[in-house]
């Protein structure tokens, strides 16, 4: 049995566990994946199993028990150096790992107009001054790292890194709710939307039986 052990949200809609579990899908190796579905009775018992906190994603790594997205990417980048989850030259890495914690930290407004919801489509949605002063926020880190850090591949610091797997859950809202995007920043898009990870990903969330309401937005909140 793997000594890797991840527990997940549904993955049509939790977005942290998308950061942990891409993180770890990226070091390739074996590991085994718990789908706890959100919103339901059992929920909280079953969480309660893998995580301290009641919050998932957590990763289970032998006898160390990890449950936060961003403490599960560093981790893994300590446990997998060959995986080089950070960059490798200190002043993208001091960036990456900045750009990172913004994203675990900020955002709050994307975060409650724009759930994360992988299969369906929303164009227009979820505009409002706080979402669209986060939207510009992104769009303007992704073009400044990009073109500070990206020149040796398609992503964020070129090869990919855990500010990837920070910023993929924004990488389907905005392709959710049809977010404009300029040539640079469209690229980036279309490269994480490309990734094995993130189509293994959304395949998963296409199947998924389970709806929660609250991340279907309803007209009331258009």
């Amino acid at each position: 049995m793997p000594s890797l052990t991840i527990a997940i949200g549904n993955k049509n809609y939790s977005s942290w566990s998308l950061r942990g579990w891409l993180a770890l899908e990226h070091v390739g190796t074996p590991y085994r994946e718990v789908l706890i579905p959100l919103g339901r009775p059992e929920t909280r018992a079953l969480i309660a199993e893998h995580s301290p906190s009641g919050r998932i994603p957590a990763l289970r790594h032998d006898d160390i028990t990890v449950w936060d997205s961003l403490a599960i990417a560093e981790h893994l980048a300590e446990a997998f150096p060959d995986a080089r989850l950070w960059p490798e030259d200190r002043a993208a890495r001091a960036c990456a790992r900045a750009v990172s914690a913004e994203m675990h930290s900020g955002f709050p407004a994307l975060r409650a107009t724009m759930p994360m919801n992988v299969r369906s489509r929303f164009p227009g949605y979820g505009r409002t001054p706080g979402s669209l002063h986060d939207i510009e926020r992104v769009r303007a880190l992704w073009s400044d790292c990009r073109a500070r850090f990206g020149q040796g591949g398609p992503y964020l610091f070129g090869r990919f890194s855990v500010a990837d797997a920070m910023y993929a859950p924004v990488v389907f809202r905005f392709r959710t709710y049809e977010v404009a995007l300029d040539a640079v920043q469209r690229a980036y898009l279309d490269a994480m939307l490309a990734l094995p990870g993130m189509q293994k990903w959304a395949r998963a969330a296409e199947t998924e039986e389970w709806k929660i309401e609250d991340d279907e937005y309803p007209d009331v909140r258009a």
